[in-house]
């Protein structure tokens, strides 16, 4: 039996807007993951059973390493694709807002979402969500945003009409934000709606196969490369550093999602319990954070790159040089370090 966190006030108004529209935008952040894009396909799928006319709008590109989910290659990418987009979502009844919790995720993208006439809903996991829809749910206990919208399938008695292509990419968001269970993952009722959705014909292994140790041989060499020539340790701070610049991501043919999950290696080491990874763009250096125990990365990701997370999974974008990223990391690790005679327990 899986808990019932939804009020019965929000299920009634998601499944009346649910009901009661049919032409339907979804969305989520910039930079997908995979519980962006998890949230997004497996509601799309939900909604496909319905009869619903369903497109999702993402501001960027899907990763490759995420391509493989049903109907992942019709996401359409605004930044690519903007004047589809704004039509699409002219267009719209209702847009569905998946996996963040302000419309600056949204990036461009932003003010078509929230200048819409469309009515609005929000489905979250983050902390802090702000309120810019009709109807805001919003659980930041949740393990990802594909797990509230499995426990809203459940509060809307629909788990019948969710199919298999709903049940992987729901299953790929869970296990992805979560680093294959290995984080934030301690609720029982968790293993109860994977078991739910492997009676739906999913496989999961096959799922992990693709999603997660499946990669290019480009792929390999860049995470090569980054661990042994880009990786700073820093022992007395517990602190792990890698930047990676456009030169160097060229130089490996870099495709998005080349580098998902190597924020996550440097906490392999023993002395390390935060993880800094740093990838320059064209108009910013994304930053990705990553760590252990107590240490909250989801406030220094507020306070310093302009955006948030997690206590332990937390990201943002510095909008300036490298180089100044890199001062500012300096800083942060100044401040965090213990003072002389102090103990760490952070760990």
């Amino acid at each position: 039996m899986i808990d019932r966190i939804l009020s019965n006030e929000e299920i009634i108004q998601l499944k009346n807007y649910l009901e009661r529209y049919n032409n339907i935008v979804l969305t989520c952040h910039l930079s997908p993951d995979g519980d962006a894009v998890g949230s997004t396909l497996g509601m799309k799928h939900l909604l496909e059973t319905m009869g619903k006319t369903v497109h999702i709008i993402a501001p960027d590109m899907v990763p490759r390493s995420l391509l493989f989910l049903p109907g992942a290659k019709d996401i359409i990418a605004y930044s690519k694709y903007a004047e589809l987009g704004n039509r699409l979502i002219g267009n719209s009844q209702l847009i569905i807002c998946l996996d963040f919790n302000t419309p600056k995720r949204l990036d461009n993208l932003a003010p078509a979402i929230t200048e819409s006439k469309a009515k609005k809903i929000l489905i979250d996991h983050h902390i802090g969500a702000e309120q810019f829809c009709d109807l805001s749910i919003s659980y930041d206990k949740m393990s990802s945003t594909c797990e509230l919208v499995f426990r809203a399938i459940l509060g809307m008695n629909m788990y019948q009409q969710v199919n298999r292509k709903c049940a992987e990419c729901l299953y790929a968001g869970m296990m992805t934000d979560t680093g294959n269970f290995t984080y934030n993952s301690n609720d029982p009722d968790i293993y109860n709606i994977i078991a739910m959705l492997m009676k739906k014909g999913i496989n999961k292994d096959r799922i992990y196969s693709l999603a997660i140790n499946t990669s290019s041989a480009d792929r390999l060499r860049l995470i090569g490369y980054s661990l042994d020539s880009k990786m700073e340790v820093f022992e007395d701070c517990g602190a792990a550093l890698i930047i990676l610049t456009k030169e160097e991501l060229a130089r490996y043919n870099y495709k998005k999602g080349d580098t998902e999950s190597l924020v996550n290696m440097p906490l392999q080491i023993p002395e390390v319990y935060w993880s800094v990874f740093m990838r320059e763009d064209d108009e910013y250096v994304k930053i990705s954070i990553r760590s252990q125990g107590d240490f909250a990365v989801n406030t220094i990701c507020e306070k310093h790159f302009n955006g948030g997370g997690h206590k332990n999974a937390a990201g943002g974008e510095f909008y300036s040089t490298v180089d100044e990223a890199r001062a500012e990391f300096y800083k942060i690790m100044e401040e965090m370090k213990p003072t002389d005679g102090e103990e760490n327990d952070n760990k």
